[in-house]
Formats: structure tokens, C-alpha cells, sequence
């Protein structure tokens, strides 16, 4: 029935009929004739299903270089690793990108590290320790040395000849990277261009001088902005003196992107990096119930602001229905504000003048969204007071005039909160993501509540008297 399926629908069941191959009494030899017809990808996916025991029989039939290949596209390769012998785990180690190998060699004791690193070939060893000589936020930590490296000055023929000749170590051949006599960066070549120009040409007149860099001892969170607008294959990282140490491929610029979002969206939630299921749960408390108690402070002073309006609620319970309206309306408008400050401020070179500029946008897109929004809700609400609730026209219309006009203010002041508030904690040093999500959420609150009742007040009972 299974087959069945799979033939209607046209997607094969990979991951089954590898398990079935593996799990059969087949030789060695073919085996592993039958398992190279599939992607590493499809392997890496099948040993999700197998047991360990059938898993250690994998790793006896493939080879090194396709058992690493295989297990550089498993989620939980760790997990794999730590089932094989130690010879083979070295082998296998010996063969990954080294920013694979060491974020593994990182999660082990510090005497387990030391033994596999010392088992290592020595150009693996110089590799690892170039990468683990940076810090984890740093992006020498993330680049490979598997890159094509040839020298200025020489001919479109030599340059192929050079290549050829790397190749058979570095695969990541679609960019070739120029550099001088000293190691300096001098600049890049597509592998197309190399190929369709004339073989007697200079090579200087193909190499693209003007290409994108980051240097190894910079900080992932500054640059990684900057490369976002890249759709290169790879992205040189030089030292502080201007040398080719490594690169970037597209696929690891692709996952810092992610970490960074996913950092991001921890901070926004108050947390200082986002937390994994092996965190200690004490971390965990001690990472978040800091912010809690200060915002915990501030539910109370929200609490007892609405309290001294508490005149107004007794004289007109009915507005009380629509509080949670305002309160989310402010709430979304200053969040937006909030996540477009938190991206431009990532730009270290923001002037005065640009910072006034983005508050000063904020607040006419607040306004502006606040006027129609509370255009609607007095249209809405007066006559939903008046035709379904059976309220008197003028006071159906008189609540709903006061809530338009508390939506358009208080949606104005979380806008102009929501950008001025992260500037101000930049200003003070402290992290404007991390800081201002839990703080601004409550903040607008306090906003709306005062901006709501103290209309109420004004409007409803001081001037109309209802």
C-alpha cells in the first residue's frame, strides 16, 4: 500500500528503502553499492530510524569521506559521533569543515577534546586551533579555510593550472580568491570568467577589486547587516593586517542570519540568548525573573494608576469594555515602531540628524494610523452602542468618540515610545534588543491606560457630565 502511495503521488520513500538496505543480509560490498545511488542528504534523514546497532554497521560499510558527508547534513550528528570508536570519530572529524569540527569538539570535556585534536592530522590540528583561537561571537570562529587562494600577476592559464591543483583539497571552486606576494587580499574571480577568458590573457584584468570582506576579529551582530545584501558564494575574512585567513560560505552566512534572528527574537523577549532544552533550569530563572520583577514593578504602577480613575469607572462602567482595545492597539503600534528602531540602530553609523528623522517618521506613521483606526472605531463602536446595546445616541457616540480619540493619542506615544525609548538604552550603554521588548510592552500600557481614562474623564464626565 505504501509503494502505491508513493508511486500516485510521485515522491519516492528514500529514507525507507535505505533503511530496508541497510537492515537486509546483503554483502559489505554491495551495500554500499546500493547506498551510493542515494544523496548524503537521504542517509543523513535514515539514521533517524535506525537503532545504534544498526547505525555502527553503516558506519563500518561507508567510506570516511561519505560517512562525513553524510553526517554533515545530520541535525543530531553529535549524537551519531558519539556512537562511533574513537579512531573512526577522528577520521570522520579529520574530514568536516572545521567550523563543524570544532562547535563539536566544543561541546566535550576539555580531556576528550585534547585526545581527539592530538589523534588529528597535523594541517587539521593548524586549522582547528586557527578557529578556536576566536571567540564564539567572533566571525573567525565561523569561517573555513577551504577556499582557492592563487597569486596576482599571473597568466589566465597558470590561473587554471593553479586551480586544477587546489581543487583536489579546497571544493569550493565557484570563487577563486587573488592575493599578493604577502598573503593580502587583492581581490576575487568568478570561476565563469576564468573559464570563457582567453588563456594568454593577464589575470588582472578579470579580478573584481571591489568585493565585500569582514575580518575575523569582528563581532557577528556589527557585520552581519552589512552581508545581508550579499548573494555571493563565499565572503573573504581577513586579519588586521589586510591577509586571506579564510571565508564564510553562503551556507554558514545563511544559518548566522538565522542564530541572529532567533537571538533577536530571545532578546525581544527579554532573555539575553535564547535557551536550549540542556540549559540548567537555575540559568534559565536567573536569565529572565530579573526583567519579570522590574516589569512586575511596573504592572503595579499600572495597577494603580487605573486606580485613581476609579471614579470614572464607577460613573461609567461601560468603557471599561473596550480598555483591552486601546491597550492592544497601543501595544502593536509600539512594537512595530520598536522592531524597525532595534534594525537600524545595528548601523553604528547612525548620525543624530537620521535618529531624529526615523522619531520623527514614527510619529506620522502613528498618527496617521491612529487617526483612521480611530476614525473606525468611532463609527463602529457608536453604532454598535446604539443599535445592538440600545444605548441613547449621544451617549453611544460620546464613549466612542472618546475611544477614537484615546486610540489616535495613545497609538501616537507608543509610535514615539517605541522608537525613543531603544535609542535612549543605546545611549546608556545597555542592549536596546535585550532591554526594551518586555519594558516598551509594558510602558505602552501605562500609556493607554492614562491616555484612555484621563479622556474618560475629561470628556465624558467633566465636560459632558454623563
Amino acid at each position: 500500500m505504501d509503494a502505491e502511495n508513493n508511486f500516485i503521488t510521485g515522491h519516492p520513500d528514500y529514507k525507507a528503502e535505505i533503511v530496508s538496505i541497510i537492515k537486509s543480509n546483503l554483502t559489505p560490498k554491495l551495500m554500499r553499492e546500493r547506498l551510493l545511488d542515494y544523496h548524503e542528504n537521504d542517509i543523513a534523514a535514515a539514521l533517524a530510524l535506525l537503532q545504534p546497532d544498526e547505525r555502527s554497521k553503516l558506519y563500518t560499510i561507508l567510506d570516511f569521506d561519505t560517512l562525513a558527508w553524510v553526517l554533515e547534513y545530520a541535525d543530531t550528528r553529535h549524537e551519531y559521533l558519539g556512537e562511533m570508536p574513537l579512531r573512526r570519530r577522528v577520521e570522520i572529524l579529520s574530514r568536516f569543515e572545521v567550523p563543524t569540527t570544532v562547535a563539536y569538539l566544543e561541546t566535550l570535556e576539555k580531556k576528550d577534546r585534547t585526545t581527539l585534536i592530538d589523534l588529528m592530522p597535523e594541517e587539521a590540528r593548524t586549522e582547528i586551533s586557527l578557529l578556536a583561537s576566536f571567540d564564539k561571537d567572533e566571525i573567525g570562529s565561523k569561517m573555513t579555510t577551504n577556499y582557492i587562494a592563487i597569486r596576482s600577476g599571473i597568466s589566465v592559464r597558470q590561473a587554471m593550472s593553479e586551480l586544477v591543483k587546489q581543487a583536489a583539497e579546497n571544493d569550493n571552486v565557484s570563487t577563486l580568491y587573488v592575493v599578493d606576494e604577502d598573503e593580502m587580499l587583492v581581490g576575487a574571480i568568478e570561476l565563469t570568467d576564468l573559464i570563457v577568458a582567453r588563456s594568454g590573457d593577464a589575470l588582472d584584468s578579470i579580478i573584481m577589486t571591489s568585493y565585500p570582506y569582514v575580518y575575523a576579529n569582528e563581532l557577528t551582530e556589527d557585520c552581519i547587516e552589512r552581508l545581508r545584501g550579499y548573494s555571493e558564494d563565499s565572503i573573504p575574512v581577513l586579519d588586521t593586517e589586510n591577509k586571506l585567513k579564510g571565508v564564510l560560505t553562503a551556507q554558514e552566512l545563511a544559518q548566522l542570519i538565522e542564530d541572529e534572528i532567533g537571538d533577536d527574537y530571545a532578546k525581544l523577549g527579554g532573555l539575553s540568548a535564547e535557551e536550549d532544552l540542556q540549559e540548567p533550569l537555575f540559568r534559565s530563572i536567573g536569565k529572565r525573573l530579573p526583567w519579570l520583577i522590574v516589569l512586575f514593578g511596573l504592572g503595579l504602577l499600572v495597577s494603580s494608576v487605573v486606580g485613581l480613575f476609579e471614579e470614572v469607572v464607577s460613573s461609567l462602567t461601560l468603557i471599561v469594555s473596550f480598555q483591552s482595545l486601546i491597550l492592544g492597539m497601543a501595544g502593536n503600534a509600539g512594537t512595530q515602531s520598536l522592531a524597525v528602531t532595534i534594525r537600524l540602530l545595528m548601523d553604528e553609523n547612525l548620525t543624530r540628524k537620521q535618529k531624529l528623522q526615523l522619531v520623527g517618521k514614527e510619529a506620522r506613521v502613528g498618527f496617521c494610523n491612529g487617526f483612521i483606526l480611530g476614525a473606525l472605531s468611532f463609527v463602529l463602536i457608536g453604532l454598535y452602542l446604539f443599535l445592538l446595546v440600545g444605548e441613547a445616541p449621544a451617549l453611544a457616540f460620546s464613549v466612542s468618540f472618546c475611544t477614537g480619540i484615546a486610540l489616535l493619542l495613545s497609538m501616537l506615544l507608543s509610535s514615539i515610545s517605541g522608537t525613543t525609548i531603544p535609542m535612549l538604552f543605546k545611549k546608556m550603554k545597555i542592549d536596546p534588543a535585550v532591554a526594551s521588548g518586555p519594558f516598551i510592552t509594558t510602558i505602552n500600557d501605562l500609556v493607554a491606560v492614562v491616555t484612555y481614562y484621563g479622556l474618560a474623564w475629561i470628556l465624558l464626565i467633566s465636560i459632558l457630565q454623563l
